[in-house]
């Protein structure tokens, strides 16, 4: 089965895979942002961080691998009344637009194995604006242990050196580690070892 294929059937499955309300870490960041901010929102699933970034009065422009997870955010942004600049895209052969975003959300895209994850994490840093915002959460080692979401794959987990290393040169940057019950979807439930990076180009 190739990518697209397993991604298709998993968001091809009734209802929200990741449920309807945004990630609670990017929720929790809404004093950072302000209205009428650029924002892109990667690989955001069928849509909903991309559409709570649109209701707080962001221009998002949101970019996913999988069609139907698309057409779902579109419905889901039609539904509560917003609109988001919504693209296909492969973020192995994406072309990061430089200097392009205020901010840039990041919530569990560890689907990259470490050499494209780099590459991505290059883009990243490529497409925000000087003073940019970089908003990331993901699973960090021990979540091995939980297997509540995300990969079984050591390698593709965060944690605090590889962003601290990825990242570094950044103005500022947070790193939270904790534990934590998610209740996000059938895919993200339960206890959960997360990593929250808040970082400031």
């Amino acid at each position: 089965m190739s990518d697209l294929e397993r991604w298709e059937s998993r968001f091809s499955q009734e209802g929200y895979l990741f449920g309807t309300e945004p990630n609670a870490f990017l929720k929790a960041q809404a004093h950072r942002l302000r209205s009428g901010q650029d924002v892109l929102s990667v690989a955001d699933g069928d849509g909903r961080n991309g559409v709570w970034l649109a209701e707080q009065g962001l221009n998002v422009h949101t970019v996913e691998f999988s069609p139907t997870a698309l057409k779902k955010a579109k419905v889901l942004a039609k539904a509560r009344g917003v609109a988001v600049r919504a693209e296909r895209a492969d973020l192995y052969t994406w072309a990061w637009p430089a200097e392009a975003y205020d901010v840039i959300v990041v919530i569990f895209i560890q689907f990259a194995p470490p050499v494209e994850r780099q590459r991505m994490f290059e883009g990243m840093k490529r497409a925000l604006k000087p003073g940019g915002l970089l908003l990331m959460e993901g699973y960090g080692p021990k979540q091995l242990d939980y297997g509540t979401g995300g990969p079984n794959r050591l390698e593709w987990l965060y944690s605090r050196a590889l962003l601290e290393d990825a990242f570094g040169e950044f103005s500022s940057i947070e790193i939270d580690e904790y534990e934590a019950e998610l209740d996000e979807g059938a895919r993200h439930k339960g206890m959960s070892a997360l990593i929250d990076f808040v970082g400031r180009k």
